[in-house]
């Protein structure tokens, strides 16, 4: 359910959730209330006065009795439970002026018609349970176990079962224990087969009915963030979700620095043993949310980069950073996870989706699949902005692929104050044009303690917009106010102080980490660019643009294009996807018959290498500036920067 909010005296309207924080509804409005402790009610700065609708009991110490009695709330405290009509008080400088604001055009990237761009699918896993009670052996009906076990699978399918085999010896070890201790009714776990030729596979076999526990999990193997989300295959209901920082970033942000560093003595088997470690730890919470055991889990569908893949399985990545920059291999074999280390029932099979090249993935091709480009008309801009950005422009006759190393700026890295998306952290933001003072909004509306990705686009957005940076990025020196000072790093801007911080220290965007987002954005704009041009044509001839990430839900469109982050076209065009790696791994999952598209997806997708390509570097440069150095491509933001 849904309520506009009306905002006085800017005269902005905006459709929220019910439930909705109001603070949060003004940001997305693009309406300017002074707060600046995140949402947390502890600055009382961000006083409201409640025109019409619901008035929910705010009794904050900083508000006084009379003000409660006039409908005065704090915003951050006031949650939307009807339509409402707001008013916000004027501000006044030292002079008794009244300082003039005016809302900003905002703008969520749509999700709108995604059942269009995803589809439907059946509930129709690779794996499944049959609950049996198999006839006890006498001395007329002496046949072997497994036999026995077979005959009544046979019964069970009506005779429509196909050839069934069994998986492995240790299977064979247990069986007769099994059967005999549970009195002759068991479970048994089939792996369904690929191709009609096949035979579908015994896996296990469990003492009871454990036909209700038949869970599966996909995973989205990141280079920052590790994202795992558990499904009941029986129902197709996703009953969990859990992410985590890579583990592995200790010995790098980026695959480079990683491929590296598994060249040193035990580098690659400790790389190995720190992404299944961050594996078990989303398993861990996970199971515990459910109350479940990780032996419950009974397949697991894997989408990373090629480097990732590679690091996960142990295998040595070196050659990829080589010219000609060659895999081990780019269909990953069908492994059991135990033999990985990943917890999960011992005879589970984890399936990674095949690469297409060294620096485009299997999270790019279940991607690519989740949409279903592969079978859509539409010229389709495919973006996947993340540690290494990746980039797909086709339809369903081609597909052209590449990738750029655009580093973890966007997920936190890299920044000084940079944090994932998770409770504390800025992830929206708005500045006076005349005070310079800012609106601070948090995840969860808790005190701040760092910057995530859609904060950091805000952030740069805001500034830039306000003149307080210029078009490269650097502080404007002739700006005398608190917040803008020489700090340790060089200048910057506090965006909260330490007393008003969780951290009990200032908070702050720093030139050198604007300079390393500029370099980010630049390199996946570039990209864009470059792939267009290769096959001659330009962002004008596409018919949509879909954005896949982990924070791609938070990223306000007019921000993100008013600094070169994405083209400068029809925002009817953009579309968002979420974390398409992990829903293409879902969809997997759950349909078999989904499942085998991913092959027509992948064998449709061309590579490019940008590393040796002189037209990418060109356009690189051309994109280390905000927005751009040609602003012919970004006439709004040519528009909007000159006041008109």
């Amino acid at each position: 359910m849904t309520n506009v909010v009306r905002f006085l005296p800017d005269d902005a309207e905006i459709r929220v959730e019910k439930g909705e924080n109001l603070l949060a509804a003004a940001a997305k409005a693009g309406v300017y209330i002074h707060a600046y402790c995140g949402g947390d009610g502890v600055c009382g700065k961000c006083k409201v006065k409640i025109k019409e609708g619901d008035v929910s009991s705010d009794h904050s110490q900083k508000l006084k009795a009379s003000e409660h009695e006039q409908a005065m709330r704090l915003a951050c405290q006031t949650f939307v439970t009807s339509d409402m009509v707001v008013e916000i008080p004027e501000e006044v400088n030292k002079e008794g002026k009244v300082l003039k604001r005016k809302p900003k055009t905002t703008r969520a990237i749509s999700a709108r018609s995604l059942d269009d761009l995803i589809g439907t699918w059946d509930v129709n896993p690779p794996v499944e349970k049959r609950f049996l009670k198999i006839a006890p052996p006498t001395a007329e009906d002496n046949i072997s176990d497994l036999q026995r076990l077979q005959r009544a699978l046979q019964k069970d399918y009506g005779g429509e079962m196909k050839a069934m085999t069994y998986d492995h010896p240790e299977m064979l070890r247990e069986l007769p224990f099994i059967l005999r201790e549970a009195d002759w009714e068991v479970t048994v776990i089939i792996l369904r087969c690929k191709l009609p030729e096949e035979p579908n596979r015994i896996i296990a076999v469990e003492p009871g009915d454990t036909t209700d526990r038949l869970y599966g999990l996909a995973v989205d193997i990141g280079t920052t963030t590790v994202g795992g989300i558990l499904l009941d295959l029986n129902t197709g209901e996703v009953l969990a979700e859990s992410s985590a920082y890579n583990a592995q970033i200790r010995y790098g942000e980026d695959v480079i620095s990683r491929i590296i560093y598994s060249q040193r003595p035990g580098g690659l088997e400790r790389l190995q043993e720190r992404v299944v470690y961050t594996i078990n730890e989303i398993i861990q919470a996970i199971c515990r949310e459910q109350v479940i055991s990780p032996s419950d889990i009974s397949y697991i569908m894997a989408a990373g980069n090629t480097i990732m893949s590679h690091l996960f399985l142990g295998v040595n990545p070196k050659w990829v950073r080589e010219a000609p920059y060659v895999p081990v291999c780019s269909q990953f074999p069908l492994t059991r996870a135990a033999t990985l280390g990943v917890m999960a029932h011992p005879s589970v099979r984890l399936f990674l989706y095949p690469a297409v090249a060294s620096y485009v993935g299997g999270d790019i091709v279940s991607g690519i699949h989740a949409c279903r480009m592969y079978s859509s008309p539409e010229l389709t801009l495919f973006i996947d902005i993340g540690t290494n950005g990746e980039i797909v422009v086709g339809n369903q006759d081609w597909m052209m692929c590449t990738a750029c190393s655009a580093g973890p700026a966007f997920e936190g890295g890299g920044i000084k104050y940079g944090m994932r998306a998770s409770s504390g952290a800025i992830e929206n933001f708005h500045i006076h044009p005349e005070t310079y003072e800012p609106m601070i909004i948090t995840v969860e509306q808790s005190k701040a303690r760092g910057i995530c990705g859609s904060g950091l686009i805000s952030i740069v957005s805001e500034l830039l917009e306000a003149r307080v940076i210029d078009p490269q990025g650097k502080f404007n020196r002739s700006l005398e106010h608190p917040r803008i000072r020489q700090g340790e790093d060089g200048y910057e801007y506090v965006l909260v102080w330490g007393k008003e911080s969780l951290t009990r220290e200032d908070i702050v965007i720093t030139e050198v980490d604007i300079d390393n987002f500029i370099r980010a954005k630049g390199a996946m704009y570039a990209g864009y660019q470059t792939l267009l041009d290769s096959v001659g044509m330009s962002f004008s001839d596409l018919d949509r643009v879909i954005l896949a990430g982990n924070f791609g839900a938070y990223i306000d469109l007019e921000r993100a294009i008013s600094i070169g982050m994405l083209p400068d076209i029809d925002r009817d065009k953009f579309y968002y996807l979420g974390n398409a790696s992990l829903l293409g791994a879902q969809i997997s999952l759950t349909d078999r018959v989904r499942f085998m598209e991913r092959i027509k997806a992948r064998a449709l997708m061309t590579n490019m290498e940008l590393s040796e390509n002189s037209d990418f570097m060109n356009h690189y440069m051309a994109a280390l500036f905000l927005p751009h150095t040609d602003m012919s491509l970004f006439p709004s933001v040519q528009k909007k920067l000159a006041g008109d």
